[in-house]
């Protein structure tokens, strides 16, 4: 019987090995050095700041694998050798395959600093790194976050719930304004300002010091500050984890590059999730990157499919992500650049405490809608994605925005105000409003 062997036990892995159980009777293998069980990533948080056990990150009970004929191999593959398609296990023993998945996820991105790699010092994706966090910051009054983003803001979460005073180092002039519109950076930036935390904005990180027990005791920065902190926590972002490929015949570049099926450049391996890189069919196109929770699971859904026979090329749909940043909810739709491009306008409503901002990016030839950041106010995935993909226009859709409302009952409605100033900004538009309303 064929056997399909998975490297990573991540929501891509995880998802491939049940979508092809539902379609096919094969032999499936799952391996994992992080954990015997498929948890939720994004639950880790909980975990540390004591609203959730490890046992509730577990979707599955742990009876559904032997149950499913789903076999969990806990252990660590150290090489892939293609031309016989064997896998080379840390322990010396040997595992066939007849189809493989590399699902292997995202490191921590490093740049090289001195004392990066002093106890104390660390990032946050596996398992491991949870556990470690709890040894890293036992009985530790101060803490220092490298770099911003989804990850940095989650860690100083985390820390602030264990009364670490945390200090941000971020080396944008705003928080995440390489994804962000200054606008609404400068929205994040107060949230943070307001729980507590010191930001220092505009600085970089120079040297990690230790200090007499071998432990972090301060960093630099490039102006010559000295930080004391028992802490650092390295949130600059990641990169692909292709440990495990980079010694056999499978490509790489940043990731391991795959088609728009998932493929490699080697018959019956196939890449899914975080460690990918997807190539662009066009020429002189980006490759692509996508390492979000969603979208693992996207890749899983695809590739099962692929796998079981049916080779329909990967489509994303249209781009989403939701986060929090401490007590702000956030939600984005379609593509925002950080700074406006060409041909495109924006019409931007924030209320007077910055606690809530919509902000719609539309095409000014024809006012269709290309994206949306909202923050504090609940959106339907489903609609914006229908209105984006329908091409409805920026009035259209202010004008019928409460459709959109998720919040719950007795939660405050800013669509009257978004609606005001949206007029006050946009008065030709008014007029088109009222024939697309007549005829939508």
């Amino acid at each position: 019987m064929e056997l399909l062997v998975i490297i990573g036990n991540g929501i891509a892995g995880i998802t491939i090995a049940r979508n092809v159980r539902k379609q096919h009777d094969m032999k499936i293998t799952v391996i994992s050095s992080e954990s015997k069980y498929f948890f939720a990533r994004t639950a880790l948080m909980y975990i540390y700041m004591g609203h959730m056990r490890f046992e509730d990150t577990k979707p599955y009970e742990d009876w559904f694998w032997e149950k499913n004929r789903i076999d969990l191999v806990y252990a660590h593959v150290d090489r892939i050798d293609t031309d016989n398609k064997l896998l080379i296990m840390n322990n010396g023993e040997t595992i066939n395959y007849d189809k493989l998945v590399i699902a292997t996820g995202s490191h921590t991105n490093k740049f090289g600093w001195p004392g990066q790699d002093l106890p104390g010092v660390q990032g946050l994706i596996t398992l491991q790194d949870l556990k470690l966090l709890e040894e890293n910051t036992k009985d530790i009054k101060h803490a220092v976050i490298i770099g911003g983003g989804l990850i940095g803001i989650e860690l100083a979460e985390m820390l602030h719930s264990r009364n670490i005073h945390v200090t941000f180092l971020i080396r944008e002039y705003y928080y995440w304004d390489n994804i962000l519109p200054k606008e609404d950076s400068q929205l994040i930036c107060k949230e943070i300002l307001q729980h507590g935390f010191d930001l220092m904005l505009k600085t970089n990180l120079k040297e990690i010091l230790a200090g007499e027990n071998g432990r972090v005791r301060a960093v630099i920065t490039d102006e010559g500050d000295e930080i004391e902190c028992q802490f650092v926590g390295l949130t600059p972002g990641v990169h692909p984890n292709i440990d495990v490929v980079k010694d056999s015949k499978i490509e790489t570049g940043k990731g391991v590059l795959v088609n728009e099926y998932f493929e490699t450049n080697i018959s019956d391996v196939y890449a899914a999730g975080d460690c990918v890189e997807i190539k662009s069919n066009r020429e002189g196109g980006r490759n692509r990157f996508e390492q979000l929770w969603y979208t693992g699971k996207m890749h899983g859904e695809a590739l099962a499919n692929i796998i079981c026979g049916n080779r329909t090329k990967y489509d994303r749909g249209v781009w989403f992500n939701s986060a929090k940043f401490l007590d702000i909810e956030y939600q984005t739709y379609g593509f925002v650049s950080n700074v406006q491009r060409e041909g495109e306008k924006t019409f931007l409503w924030q209320d007077s405490d910055m606690k809530h901002s919509v902000r719609i990016v539309y095409k000014e030839d024809d006012n269709s809608i290309v994206g949306v950041n909202v923050y504090g106010i609940r959106l339907r995935h489903k609609v914006f994605e229908n209105w984006i993909k329908e091409k409805k226009t920026v009035s259209y859709v202010v004008h019928n925005l409460r459709e959109a409302n998720f919040d719950p009952e007795f939660y405050k409605n800013y669509e009257p105000a978004i609606l005001e100033e949206f007029k006050k900004q946009n008065p030709e538009m008014e007029n088109s409003i009222l024939n697309e309303n007549t005829f939508a």
